[in-house]
């Protein structure tokens, strides 16, 4: 049986993917301005001149701008903190193929899109690739992606990239990224005003995109607050690995550390025990206490990002360590290992602060999988990472 096309006329909708935190611009970056209007405004106008029907994905609904015009459709995400949650989401409320676009792209092409939306036919999901990069975030979804989604998510993962194996995909050759240049960081800003050209100037555009006082703080944090560092990577690729050499590395050089990892499902408590049997009663909180350590445990209604989790929890650190959080770490250290079966890695160079990898990927910053002391040291001049901005009474307990 000839499978069904995914785009059998035309693709009626079009989505703008607005759910990030933009914690590496420092600042909301669909609010940064381009000739008069903001890089959110611009795509969902672009969309418009492209598709009846346009929508808006978030986190959830109090992300969406007041300004919004009437007709754009909100869609909150399914499972916050992912473009795939996103994805699943719109998937689930349309019912149909949607073209998918990120909200910091700077200069989107309708020609690109018709390329994307001319390729999909019996595919499940059509996109560009420049080089060997995927654009997943310029793209087309099908509805039968759906239920891989959800499965994906359910396991525990968020990347759209985990999605391609177990769907058919149109690969849609570009020899130009132009159409795909997005902003993740100041540096990317700065990228877009030198493409952008006359026009950035005759616009106005801020060099700095997000205005801050004091010389020394990192953009859109508290100089007083941890430094966050996401290590991600594909599956397999040694991510727990990593951060069980690289911890005992900044702990030894007197930085105070925590550590974050995402999990689809969270039980802690062993049936039978006290502590399971008081989960049980309905407590929207509980704790469990002992002389060496503490557990909190408090029920929510959504996926609490990883800015709260860090602002919650992680007061008086130095620096807090996570496994994953690609598009909320606002620094990002990726691994790469050759065995673990992947053509390509999860972040595109500007993305990574450092690669720590065996293959023969140039990186200005790369390290080898068994060089976490190394990979420590850059980490601690390049972050500033220093005991000294905790008191006392921190510095002690």
């Amino acid at each position: 049986m000839r499978p069904q096309a995914t785009c059998p006329g035309s693709v009626r909708i079009g989505v703008v993917l607005a759910g990030g935190e933009s914690r590496r611009m420092g600042c909301d970056k669909r609010g940064l301005r381009v000739g008069g209007a903001t890089l959110l405004q611009r795509n969902l106008a672009f969309l418009g001149e492209l598709f009846p029907v346009v929508g808006i994905s978030v986190r959830d609904p109090r992300q969406a701008p007041d300004d919004l015009p009437e007709d754009v459709i909100v869609i909150p995400d399914e499972v916050a903190g992912s473009p795939l949650g996103g994805l699943t989401a719109i998937l689930a409320r349309f019912g149909e193929p949607i073209f998918a676009l990120a909200a910091d792209l700077v200069d989107p092409q309708s020609e690109a899109v018709g390329r994307v939306l001319a390729a999909c036919g019996d595919a499940d999901v059509a996109l560009p690739v420049v080089g060997d990069h995927l654009e997943p975030l310029h793209a087309v979804y099908g509805p039968a992606c759906l239920p891989h989604m959800r499965r994906l998510l359910a396991a525990g993962a968020h990347s759209i990239l985990d999605l391609l194996p177990l769907v058919r995909v149109a690969r849609v050759r570009f020899a130009d990224g132009s159409p795909f240049f997005n902003v993740n960081t100041p540096a990317d800003w700065a990228e877009a005003r030198r493409r952008l050209g006359d026009a950035s100037r005759e616009a106005g555009v801020s060099a700095d995109p997000c205005p801050r006082t004091g010389t020394d703080a990192r953009p859109g944090q508290d100089a007083n607050a941890p430094v966050v560092l996401g290590v991600v990577g594909r599956s397999g690729s040694g991510k727990t690995t990593l951060i069980e050499r690289l911890i005992p590395e900044l702990t030894a050089r007197g930085l105070r550390v925590g550590a974050v990892k995402r999990v689809a499902r969270l039980d802690i408590d062993v049936p039978g025990k006290d502590s399971w049997r008081h989960s049980l009663t309905g407590a929207d909180a509980y704790a469990v206490g002992s002389p060496g350590k503490v557990a909190f445990v408090a029920r929510q209604q959504s996926e609490a990002s990883l800015g709260e989790i860090v602002t919650r929890y992680f007061d008086g650190y130095d620096v807090v360590v996570c496994e994953g959080y690609r598009r909320e770490a606002p620094n990002v250290v990726e691994v790469f290992r050759s065995g673990a079966g992947h053509e390509t890695t999860v972040c595109g160079p500007a993305e990574q602060l450092a690669l720590v990898t065996d293959a023969d990927l140039a990186h200005p910053q790369r390290f080898g999988l068994e060089d976490a002391p190394a990979l420590a040291q850059f980490l601690v001049e390049r972050l500033r990472l220093t005991a000294d901005r905790r008191t006392p009474d921190d510095a002690i307990s």
